[in-house]
């Protein structure tokens, strides 16, 4: 069994999230990746030792590594205190193995507490897709009580409309078909639009313009004309990834100073943070669980867009 390193813990692996971003290890198309590599970057276990120079965590404890999995401390984010966007970071299942094993080596500076209550299937998912659309949110300088708008009903778009319920926002779901209006309103949101039926952004207009529209669909082209239906001031919040291009009419922004921001993933402590408050507020990922067998067929699940809403490892489970 491998010891864990100065700094290190290691985790005996209860359950694991399958991502789309694993695709980046499993492909090889990480610039400079080393393989063989274990992937998986939402790892929820317990401590099964401590090394040396580790503080604050004990064995037995809850834990959970997300992508982000330590900061290099020395590069120019980092000595500005900007360590989700070190330019050197650890990332769990890519620089160093990941998720889909059953024990995982981690620095102990990557760990966020589980809380009681809240089971390793569902915590792992919260490590990622969960701490993005909550930072997403509460990141962008929101008023409670204000018109919050989610683009894409997914892994993604799923936890933001409860994230965004409990914020206490008043929350408008977007997306195609009205089949999947009775799962936004089971999740949360006050108010549905079918974009095949009706333009979102002259719908959000009608509301009285949205203070900020997260989007969380892979598709560029579908985020630039939600920029029409922000208020004043209002901010378009992009954390779905996409290769194509967001095309923005300017004079959108400039008339009433509205802007663009993004969110990607958040540090040990922003997951944490996400952690407690979904323990606190009844906030669930849809998941499907499989056992680590299975794993192949539950990332090409992942990959084909099949899953509702995310798959999950499960560790011991037949």
């Amino acid at each position: 069994m491998r010891e864990p390193g100065p700094g290190q813990v290691r985790i005996r692996v209860e359950a694991a999230g399958v991502c789309h971003s694993d695709s980046v290890t499993v492909g090889g198309q990480w610039p400079g990746l080393t393989l063989p590599r274990v992937p998986g970057h939402e790892i929820a276990g317990v401590l099964e030792a401590v090394g040396e120079g580790v503080v604050g965590w004990k064995v037995g404890q809850r834990v959970g590594v997300g992508w982000f999995g330590g900061e290099c401390g020395h590069c120019a984010p980092c000595r500005r205190g900007d360590f989700v966007n070190c330019l050197n970071m650890v990332i769990s299942g890519v620089t160093t193995d990941g998720g889909y094993a059953e024990i995982v080596i981690a620095e102990a500076r990557a760990l966020a507490a589980i809380p009681d209550g809240l089971s390793a299937a569902d915590a792992a998912p919260l490590l990622c897709a969960g701490v993005t659309t909550f930072n997403a949110l509460r990141n962008a300088n929101l008023r409670s009580g204000g018109l919050v708008a989610i683009q894409g009903i997914g892994g993604l778009g799923h936890l933001a409309i409860q994230f965004a319920r409990r914020m206490g926002f008043r929350t408008v779901a977007i997306a195609r078909g009205r089949e999947k209006e009775p799962l936004t309103q089971k999740l949360g949101a006050h108010h549905y639009i079918d974009s095949n039926e009706q333009d979102p952004a002259q719908a959000l207009q009608a509301m009285g313009g949205a203070d900020a529209i997260v989007a969380t669909a892979a598709s560029g082209k579908s985020m630039g004309p939600l920029v029409g239906g922000l208020a004043v001031r209002g901010k378009l919040v992009v954390v779905g990834a996409s290769l194509e291009p967001i095309e923005i009419n300017a004079i959108q922004l400039l008339a009433g100073a509205r802007s663009i921001l993004s969110q990607f993933v958040g540090t040990a402590a922003d997951e944490e943070d996400a952690l407690e408050f979904s323990g606190l507020q009844a906030i669930r990922p849809m998941i499907e669980v499989v056992p680590l067998e299975k794993a192949p067929e539950a990332f090409a699940r992942m990959m084909q867009n099949k899953a509702r809403f995310r798959m999950v490892l499960e560790f011991g489970k037949k």
